[in-house]
């Protein structure tokens, strides 16, 4: 044997272990040390190729361990495999604080983000299935009317002509040329599929002038940008009230196209008020727009299905092109799960790959629970949980195997009758060689787990450590919070309350609804129950939601920077730094981190970022204010015996007892805290940054900020997301104190604990989509349980008698 034979042979012979191949040992996923967020320097060792759930109570450090330890880093490590130049297009990502992160795959995140607001964003957009019909459409369509893209509802139709100077052979020439493009897009809407009539009284007062405050559109001061292009751009004179405009001066002010304009020596664009209002606020999600902007837009605009497409988005030409008898509008509209057969039915061997790819998409909607929407569903208007199963899309067909699969609580929006078939394409992950990692407080889920973390013990700085890894029947056994509540039923009660009055719903019929009358008893806990896509929302947020004396709080997600915490976003810090200004004789903006009271050196952040372009930025502790982020002369002002940042760095229980009494007494503030500890936030920091608030405590916190409108109805929908079982209990004694104070409580519910402890439940259904849209039961739980005549109700059943 050769020499270099020989040394092939030892090589070989050192990377083999007598189990077998030494690359077969890399079957864990280690963490050791991990300190993000209140992680508590912890260190645990996950299985490959298995499906772990982590469970514990919202804020015991399940997502900081997860997503923003596990999962960033693998997202890290992965963009660094790219050249500096891409990376500068990425979004630079901090290595997570750990020690070790050792036998990582790529992880592959589907979480609860909201899908885009964009109004443009459709189902269909967002999962490619549009394009995928576009193409169909244009080989096969009949009369063909052009390319994919003359079937886009996002591209406009347009030509255009002219003289252009080229260079040949050294010498300039001029030549004509011409283009065209065939867009789909209606030209009434510009594929909006609604077109918006403004109120022009509510835009402005024609009784004043400008400079008289005559505009009533929020921000369109005269003491702001606005008013020095409104003075300053000469086409009418802001002395004179409005309603003594010529028709050219009205015709300026309202409609005028953007021109440009020079203001006091600055090159300014001036816009007639509509196309500004129709730029500013019209070009996004009327949700996604600040309440007070929200409110202006629902007083001054009134939105009707366009005249032209009937609310398709599309062309003429694009609806006139048909494969047997359907347009592709008829197809977008369709519920996915006719779609799939429509397009199952369609033989045509030339685009046979296509007619594949598209069936498997559609199928996968039908597969995972979505078969009820259609592809021209918005986006912007999908349930946290039907956005999360809407990603996991493009994922269900992957032939790609050893990836991490991260889900956020999977099962949200769905009905105990849907859980089943989540936890079946969980595990289809699993069996294809992946890791699946799966954040989760349903017990229905968490008993397939092949592997469970349990953290804890408490939530916030109580949390952050690992109380339990092992199996399920570990976990029953084990002294945790989670084991102790594992197995709770929540029990039918003995007596329910008797409505005083009812709410009517008349011939009901958005969406899927089929003119569904109802009664909702006022003065009671009523509970709307139904598989997902029956019609829940559709009912309650489209016949209640908005009538006078109704506050709802939707799953919308918290918006706020590093900048918001709890104190800010529900009103705390006002009164407090009212308090705090009246009892030193200052002003109130000194209170404030953002304001006049902010250390100048991190301009009140309490640290200072610096940019490193293409590596992580670095953030560090202001040597000035300390992380305090006050001027070191505004903490010398005390309210009590503190100083504003030791105020804004307790928790919610000691603010609570802190402004009950003594000198520091503040009735608005500690109102609002005691609302924080019923909601069972009482561990959170009140300067704590929203940014690191898991997804329970996002809820938890705006369903304590809405506790204080007033209204007497309270409409909530899905307040168990993201609580744990222990929380749970805690969520229904909230409920009944405010059904006890007089107030009326209207949820939408799929947790049958909450079902069951319910005075009246409105069930529909029977299925999804056009399957539902009925009401199949009215009546108490225990009538519901007794007549098991719905899905709802079997579930119900089976969960009390477990």
């Amino acid at each position: 044997m050769s020499t270099g034979t020989r040394a092939g042979s030892k090589r070989a012979a050192t990377k083999s272990t007598p189990a077998g191949h030494v690359a077969d040992t890399h079957d864990l996923i280690r963490v050791q040390g991990a300190r993000v967020n209140n992680l508590q320097d912890i260190s645990v060792e996950i299985p490959k190729r298995r499906l772990t759930v982590f469970t514990g109570v919202s804020g015991s450090g399940k997502s900081s361990l997860v997503f923003s330890t596990i999962a960033a880093e693998s997202q890290r490590m992965i963009n660094e495999t790219y050249s500096t130049f891409v990376q500068g297009f990425m979004p630079a990502l901090a290595r997570p604080d750990v020690d070790v992160l050792d036998g990582l795959t790529t992880a592959i995140i589907v979480d609860q983000q909201r899908m885009g607001a964009d109004p443009r964003s459709t189902v269909g957009t967002a999962t490619d299935a549009n394009a995928m019909l576009r193409i169909l459409f244009s080989r096969l369509g009949k009369p063909y009317v052009g390319s994919p893209q003359a079937f886009s509802f996002n591209v406009a139709s347009m030509s255009g002509a002219g003289a252009v100077t080229v260079e040949k052979a050294g010498r300039q020439t001029k030549e004509r040329r011409s283009f065209s493009v065939t867009g789909g897009m209606c030209p009434r809407c510009e594929g909006r599929g609604a077109v918006s009539d403004i109120d022009l009284t509510a835009l402005y007062d024609e009784n004043k002038s400008l400079d008289e405050g005559a505009l009533t559109i929020p921000g369109y001061s005269m003491e702001g940008w606005y008013g020095r292009i409104y003075r300053g751009c000469g086409y009418f004179d802001p002395n004179k009230p409005i309603r003594k405009f010529t028709k050219k001066e009205l015709d300026d002010l309202l409609y005028r196209e953007p021109t440009k304009i020079k203001v006091e020596g600055i090159n300014l664009t001036y816009s007639g008020l509509i196309p500004q209002i129709q730029k500013s606020f019209l070009s996004k999600d009327v949700d996604a727009l600040q309440p007070h902007i929200r409110a202006f837009v629902d007083r001054a605009v009134t939105f009707t299905v366009c005249p032209e497409c009937e609310g398709t988005r599309l062309s003429a030409a694009a609806r006139s092109s048909k494969i047997k008898g359907v347009s592709i509008a008829d197809a977008c509209s369709m519920q996915i799960s006719d779609l799939a057969v429509w397009v199952a039915g369609l033989r045509e061997p030339s685009m046979a790959p296509l007619l594949t790819t598209l069936s498997e998409t559609l199928d996968s909607f039908v597969e995972i629970g979505l078969g009820y929407l259609s592809l021209d569903r918005p986006s912007g208007t999908l349930s946290g949980g039907e956005a999360q199963r809407t990603k996991m899309i493009r994922h269900l067909g992957s032939s790609l195997t050893d990836v991490t699969y991260v889900f956020d609580e999977p099962t949200t929006g769905l009905h105990p009758h849907d859980i089943a078939n989540m936890n079946d394409l969980l595990l289809r992950l699993r069996d294809k060689g992946n890791t699946v990692l799966v954040v989760e407080h349903k017990p229905e889920t968490i008993v397939i787990a092949d592997h469970i973390v349990d953290l804890g013990p408490g939530a916030g700085s109580g949390g952050g450590s690992v109380c339990f890894e092992g199996t399920v029947d570990g976990l029953r056994e084990s002294d945790t919070i989670t084991g102790r509540h594992f197995d709770d039923r929540a029990a039918i009660k003995d007596s329910v309350r008797i409505s005083t009055d009812a709410l009517e719903i008349r011939g009901a019929n958005s969406h899927n609804l089929k003119d569904v009358d109802v009664d909702v008893p006022l003065g009671v806990l009523v509970v709307v129950t139904g598989v997902a896509g029956s019609g829940k929302s559709s009912l309650i947020h489209g016949s209640l939601v908005g009538r006078e004396d109704v506050v709802s709080v939707d799953q919308g997600a918290i918006r706020g920077s590093r900048r918001s915490n709890p104190a800010t976003y529900t009103g705390l810090l006002e009164p407090i730094r009212k308090a705090f200004a009246k009892v030193n004789g200052v002003k109130p903006a000194l209170f404030s981190s953002n304001s006049e009271g902010a250390c100048p050196t991190c301009n009140g952040n309490g640290v200072i970022y610096s940019d490193l372009a293409i590596m992580a930025g670095v953030a560090t502790v202001c040597e000035e204010c300390e992380g305090k982020r006050f001027q070191s002369d505004v903490l010398e002002y005390k309210l009590g015996d503190k100083d504003i940042s030791e105020v804004l760095a307790m928790s919610v229980a000691e603010a609570e007892a802190f402004f009950s009494d003594g000198e520091s007494k503040i009735l608005p503030a500690h109102k609002i805290l005691v609302r924080l500890v019923d909601v069972g936030l009482g561990y959170l920091k009140i300067g704590q940054p929203l940014t690191t608030l898991s997804g329970g405590e996002r809820q938890r916190l705006k369903l304590a900020t809405h506790m204080g409108d007033k209204g007497g109805v309270y409409v909530l929908d899905e307040p168990t997301t993201g609580l744990h079982l222990a929380d749970v209990d805690q969520l229904l004694g909230l409920l009944d104190r405010l059904v006890d104070s007089g107030k009326s409580v209207i949820v939408i519910e799929h947790h049958q604990a909450v079902m069951a402890h319910a005075d009246w439940i409105i069930d529909l259904g029977p299925g999804a989509g056009h399957d539902g849209g009925r009401v199949v039961f009215e009546g108490t739980p225990a009538d519901l349980v007794a007549d098991r005549s719905t899905l709802t109700g079997e579930h119900l059943a089976a969960y009390v008698s477990a």
